[in-house]
């Protein structure tokens, strides 16, 4: 009996272990870092609290009790079990593009196949409007490699998004994609502050979808090093 009891335990063991493993392959984190060789110090990466698209966001209508939450139609579902504080992902570029210098998120575990892409960002009137974050034909944008090269998805490029969601100042961009043997993506931004219409050289960021698996906070399964590079991402 105690043997079957032991066998039993071990075979538990190794299962949950291989559902683990197998997590692996389903895309759970966005790393932000700036590629920035001269050290410039014009380019930010980071998330932050407070900055995202709400969703049964808590509030308050007197400072001292809870008794309220807000979502903005744009991002009416959560996207993340660990976006308990409204986290955004903010990518910054200040000065003029011609610095050689951006503003990056890695992709972490994304699958080999990817047919969809996008991601909240905070900005009113959808993709070509001039409020809000800057979004632009080349930023920000999935740096997507596969084994035959790199392609790239820009924020309003041609062709345009295929559906966006508009809400309260944020918009929910949608790209329908057609990507095999993916190697890693990255979301870039490296348009400065003297590209328009908005001149802004900035934008938040949250919920990031590949193949409908959204993340909207910093963190993940692990904290690995593994497969970044400290490569050019202009």
């Amino acid at each position: 009996m105690k043997a079957r009891i032991l066998l039993v335990a071990v075979l538990a063991f190794f299962g949950v272990a291989a559902i683990a493993v197998a997590s692996k392959g389903r895309f759970d984190q966005a790393k932000p870092r700036e590629f920035d060789p001269a050290k410039t110090f014009l380019v930010q990466a980071e998330w932050l609290n407070g900055i995202g698209c709400p969703t049964n966001a808590v509030t308050s209508s007197d400072g001292e009790n809870r008794d309220g939450t807000y979502t903005d139609p744009a991002c009416p579902a959560a996207s993340s079990p660990r976006d308990r504080k409204v986290e955004g992902l903010l990518l910054a570029k200040t000065g003029p593009t011609s610095n050689f210098a951006s503003a990056v998120a890695d992709l972490k575990h994304v699958p080999k196949t990817v047919t969809e892409l996008g991601f909240d960002i905070r900005k009113q009137g959808g993709s070509a409007s001039p409020l809000g974050s800057h979004c632009g034909g080349g930023a920000p944008r999935f740096n997507v490699t596969t084994s035959t090269g790199t392609a790239f998805v820009g924020c309003n490029s041609v062709p345009p998004p295929t559906s966006q969601t508009l809400g309260n100042g944020w918009t929910r961009l949608t790209y329908t994609v057609a990507f095999a043997n993916v190697e890693r993506i990255s979301i870039v931004f490296d348009e400065g502050q003297d590209v328009g219409p908005d001149f802004f050289g900035l934008a938040v960021l949250d919920n990031i979808n590949v193949n409908g698996d959204r993340v909207g906070a910093s963190g993940g399964d692990d904290d690995d090093d593994d497969d970044d590079d400290d490569g050019d991402d202009d």
